[in-house]
């Protein structure tokens, strides 16, 4: 198993399917794809948030490949759709709106589905990661997030124009113009009171700089917030989700050690 995925063609092959598919919401794009482990015991639960720049140009379908594979490891995973930029109500706020109904609705199923909450963890990558970390901010209940290569500096980000200023069409302009946005957006800003934080990025990421979780975890750090940083040499943006690569290893076992 080598360090470096064989290419981001994770994003175009077939993951295998999900146990059930579950509307969370009435919008055609508010539903999870949830995947049980072969366990009568209660089993730790993962919600994952898939990323693509918050665009409906992505899908949750990449993210099934990581999802199957923690599922084989014993760890139920719930892999979250929500509206996204270019659907209707997608963008900020309604996108997070979603992310935190999705949350909510693990309790409502989890007796159904033998779900252990204690043990509940969200992981989000790229956009994912930003979601996350806010979701961490906002539900106290929540007390393990991973964010795999996040988009972590929103004000970093429009200064960069990453993916074309995605940033900029998630949030409704630029920071002096959707200021309220930002502040309520940015994991830089925003307070993480509880939850632990894993923040994991591959340190020749060309898609969303190492920089980024590298001065998350300084400036949360010195605020006092649980955070760690995995940094992973060698590795980009997309084996951090790919179950083939030797960096998802990495990333597997930061999970589980979470969950433990």
């Amino acid at each position: 198993m080598s360090m470096a995925a064989p290419d981001d063609d994770i994003l175009e092959k077939q993951p295998p399917p999900a146990d059930f598919r579950l509307p969370y919401g009435s919008d055609p794009n508010q539903f999870g794809d949830l995947r049980l482990p072969k366990a009568s015991k209660p089993s730790p639960i993962v919600m994952n948030i898939h990323g693509g720049f918050w665009r409906n140009k992505y899908s949750l379908a990449h993210a099934g490949h990581l999802c199957a594979a923690l599922t084989s490891n014993g760890i139920s995973t719930w892999n979250l759709e929500y509206r996204r930029v270019g659907d209707p109500g997608g963008g900020w706020p309604g996108t997070f709106e979603d992310i935190v109904s999705g949350y909510r609705f693990l309790s409502q199923i989890a007796k159904r589905f033998n779900l252990d909450l204690q043990r509940t963890l969200v992981v989000g990558h790229s956009a994912g990661g930003q979601l996350a970390i806010c979701l961490a901010a906002h539900e106290a209940t929540l007390q393990r997030v991973v964010s795999l290569a996040g988009v972590l500096d929103l004000q970093e980000a429009y200064r960069l124009h990453l993916s074309h200023d995605a940033v900029a069409e998630f949030l409704g302009g630029a920071p002096t113009a959707a200021t309220d946005h930002y502040r309520e957006a940015d994991p830089m800003t925003i307070k993480v009171a509880t939850a632990h934080q894993i923040i994991v990025h591959g340190t020749i990421d060309d898609t969303v700089p190492f920089s980024f979780s590298q001065n998350y975890e300084k400036t949360k750090r010195k605020l006092g917030e649980k955070v760690e940083l995995l940094e992973i040499s060698n590795v980009g943006h997309y084996e951090l989700i790919d179950p083939r690569t030797a960096a998802f290893t990495q990333v597997r076992d930061a999970i589980s050690r979470l969950l433990s």
